[in-house]
């Protein structure tokens, strides 16, 4: 038996006008942006972590900091970060005598270099974040202007025909539902996905800020703070090795 009601969601965006077409291109646009965001910020985000773990590793089993600062890495947040510190350093020790050391003690200035590092980082990190979450908020409000769009088109529609029984009405009003399912569609994947890579993009700012803070330490006071977790791998002894760089 072959059913009266026949939807065509093609259809009903074609005869639903300017409007109806306007909405689903832009709800087309929207997927397009924030599935390329997905794919891309997810393999960014297993790519950063993995490398963060061999350039952490490799940096402080290096037997001198130029040899660990010489490491692969460049385009690498760990990498930046060490290389502006570092070069941090070599300036004040440079310009100590031009009175910088009365404005700004060696702690405070390389201090002050890794948050502005950091910082930076970390808004490489969260670049097309926020185009992910627009699109998670406000892709189901354009499904919805859509359906409201389709059910008066529908409606008057109806009431120029002069048919308003069931399933004349039925008909148009479940077609224009899909552009809610449409948005809704494009929506949860986007929500879900930026969710899932803020989580992921903390973890790797904390790793970050650890590196830092022992960087930090290494070159304000020319040795490295022994963690339990390295004197029981026996890095301690290693880290001991790198290079000073003088207050």
């Amino acid at each position: 038996m072959q059913s009266g009601l026949e939807f065509n969601s093609l259809a009903f965006i074609t005869d639903g006008g300017p409007v109806s077409i306007a909405v689903a291109l832009i709800l087309l646009v929207m997927s397009v942006a924030s599935w390329y965001l997905i794919i891309t910020k997810t393999i960014q985000a297993v790519s950063l972590r993995r490398a963060s773990n061999n350039y952490n590793q490799r940096f402080w089993a290096a037997p001198s900091l130029e040899v660990a600062l010489r490491h692969d890495g460049a385009a690498h947040p760990m990498s930046r970060v060490a290389a502006q510190a570092v070069d941090a350093a070599e300036h004040h020790q440079r310009h100590a005598a031009k009175r910088l050391a009365d404005i700004c003690n060696q702690d405070e200035f390389i201090a002050r270099t890794l948050n502005q590092a950091m910082a930076l980082e970390n808004a490489r990190i969260e670049s097309g974040l926020t185009i992910l979450a627009s699109v998670g908020s406000v892709s189901p409000f354009v499904g919805l202007f859509g359906t409201v769009w389709g059910i008066y088109h529908a409606l008057v529609n109806i009431s120029i025909s002069g048919q308003a029984t069931l399933d004349k009405v039925a008909g148009p009003v479940g077609e224009a539902l899909i552009m809610t399912a449409l948005g809704l569609a494009v929506a949860i994947p986007a929500v879900l996905a930026y969710n899932a890579l803020v989580r992921s993009n903390r973890m790797l700012m904390a790793q970050l800020e650890i590196f830092a803070h022992d960087l930090h330490t290494l070159l304000t006071t020319g040795a490295p703070l022994a963690t339990g977790a390295q004197q029981e791998s026996g890095t301690a002894a290693k880290l001991t090795h790198l290079k000073e760089v003088p207050a």
